[in-house]
């Protein structure tokens, strides 16, 4: 059967054979790495080729050896489909792959949370909003305080709610705002009826010390509340038996800003709702967190516009105070005279003048008016109205005390009365008469023996009471005698050590330049107290008046 091409043609079978039988192997040991696809049907196909190879050899019929190579070929194909995965496979595979094919899982309580929290911080935004809204608004700060009461009590889901506020002066807390249904943990008055509407009138304007109560504890302990067992806690009291008076949940938050307690936000459930929980808790904190802020900005703005108003009144009340004062220009027959006016912040109203009001007389008023503002200058404007009205007479310096007083009394309030000395001076007869309201001091030296005498009368002050009769101290004066009149607020100005002036300094100073005129007597004693102070706060205004005789 074989031909003279027998030799090639079997090389070429052989090389044919050993090609299918590689592809074989290399299929085999690629797809046992990657256990992709079936190795069994490489195998058997590997068996074939072989078997088919060694057939046509033995027979020399190359039908054995075509009817293997298209048994291979079929086994071929067989081997590429990928084997089923093993049951172990399957559950050796990663859980988390699985779980990210999953579908998430709604919650509802996850998401009505998540949607409580998105309020809470919109009412913070809203608090802030509408505290700046406020702050042009006579009851800004009320409005605002129902506002958050309202906001606190829809997102806690409470009842009622209230907000008490501690009190500037007073040890009290008091309501400010009330809202919805609140059952009183506080014992009620006993004479108060137990209908609705007059308990809840008696919570809306009820005060409490602080202390007492749970609203006065919270507020002094400064330590927020969630009351779920009212009736075992001994600082709740039971108002029974009606049904709306029965105890339910409360929350009691205290309202902090920098470490100071300034209120109280207040929550109430009925005996029949549910009782509030952690997480109501949680927001009410932080809902009052955000009100105190809202709340103390309000408190911050108040005390910069109260404080603006009161410099622009004191500023005015300054000048004018200024120009009633008198006038050094002019000479005094038979005496000179100096003074000096060192006012503090505002006006605490001290006042002089020197009134030339007749040939044989010239007068002297130094006065100190109680209080600050223009409260002060209205009676400050009232004593030298009436002072220059009534000293062009020919009654005594008492008389005209007593004058003033019955004028002044009963048209002022009782916080604006004024101390003040009148002294009169005949430079003719060389004279001097004193009368003074309140304590007004004055000092005269005497040339002649070089000591200081004290010149006071002991009194009650212009405008405490009209029948107050005053009276007169009436004494000759020589040549280089010297008056000393002067206000409170010299004597006790006080250095960086709280150490006060004090009169000895002004006897020191007369004594050591008693020779000198009287404005430089003055000036000598201002410089003195300005050194003595240096930079240290006054609180008083600072008036001297100083007169010699010639």
């Amino acid at each position: 059967m074989f031909t003279s091409n027998v030799i090639p043609s079997t090389i070429a079978l052989i090389a044919g054979v050993a090609g299918l039988i590689i592809y074989s192997l290399t299929s085999i040991i690629s797809k046992k790495k990657s256990n992709d696809g079936n190795i069994t049907f490489d195998i058997a196909a590997c068996a074939v080729i072989l078997l088919g190879t060694i057939l046509c050899f033995a027979t020399s019929n190359f039908l054995f050896l075509g009817a293997a190579t298209l048994v291979y070929s079929i086994l071929v194909i067989l081997s590429r489909k990928k084997p089923e995965p093993a049951l172990t496979d399957i559950v050796e595979e990663p859980l988390e792959d699985v779980q990210e094919e999953e579908q998430p899982v709604f919650d509802p309580e996850a998401d009505a949370k998540q949607k409580k929290d998105a309020e809470v911080l919109k009412a913070g935004r809203d608090f802030m909003v509408k505290a700046s809204e406020s702050f042009a608004d006579n009851e800004g700060l009320l409005t605002l305080l129902d506002s958050i009461n309202k906001s606190v009590i829809e997102i806690t889901g409470s009842d009622g709610g209230a907000i008490l506020l501690i009190d500037e002066f007073d040890d009290i807390v008091t309501v400010k705002t009330f809202s919805g249904t609140f059952p009183p943990p506080y014992q009620l008055p006993q004479d108060l009826p137990h209908k609705i509407a007059r308990v809840e009138t008696s919570f809306r304007f009820a005060q409490f010390p602080l202390g007492e109560t749970i609203f006065g504890i919270a507020a002094t302990t400064g330590k927020a509340e969630l009351i779920t067992d009212p009736l075992n806690d001994n600082r709740i009291f039971q108002n029974e038996p009606e049904d709306f008076l029965k105890l339910g949940s409360y929350i009691i938050v205290p309202m902090i800003v920098k470490e100071t307690v300034i209120g109280v936000l207040a929550l109430a459930r009925k005996f029949e709702s549910p009782k509030f929980t952690e997480d109501d808790f949680s927001r009410a904190q932080t809902l009052t967190d955000f009100a105190s802020c809202a709340i103390q900005n309000v408190f911050a703005y108040q005390e910069i516009a109260e404080h603006s108003e009161l410099t622009k009144e004191s500023e005015i009340a300054c000048q004018l105070q200024k120009n009633m004062h008198a006038k050094t220009t002019f000479t005094i027959p038979g005496a000179s005279f100096g003074c000096f006016f060192t006012g503090t912040e505002g006006v605490c109203g001290d006042y002089f003048d020197v009134i030339p009001c007749r040939k044989d007389r010239i007068s002297f008023v130094l006065a100190d008016v109680a209080g600050k503002g223009m409260n002060s200058l209205i009676v400050m404007v009232m004593i030298r109205a009436i002072m220059q009205l009534v000293v062009n007479t020919q009654k005594t310096a008492a008389t005209i005390l007593n004058w003033t007083n019955r004028g002044i009394t009963g048209k002022i309030n009782i916080d604006h009365f004024a101390s003040l000395v009148l002294a009169n001076y005949d430079s003719e007869n060389k004279m001097v008469q004193i009368a003074t309201a309140g304590n007004a001091p004055g000092l005269i030296y005497h040339e002649s023996t070089k000591e200081i005498e004290a010149l006071q009368i002991t009194s009650d002050p212009i405008g405490v009471d009209k029948a107050t009769v005053y009276t007169d101290k009436e004494f000759p004066v020589e040549a280089g005698d010297i008056i000393v009149l002067y206000t409170d607020g010299l004597v006790e100005a006080v250095d960086s050590s709280s150490k006060q002036y004090g009169v000895d300094n002004i006897k020191r100073l007369i004594q050591e330049n008693a020779a000198l005129k009287a404005s430089d007597i003055s000036n000598k004693i201002k410089k003195s107290l300005k050194e003595f102070c240096g930079s240290a706060k006054q609180h008083d205004d600072q008036t001297l008046l100083v007169i010699k005789i010639q």
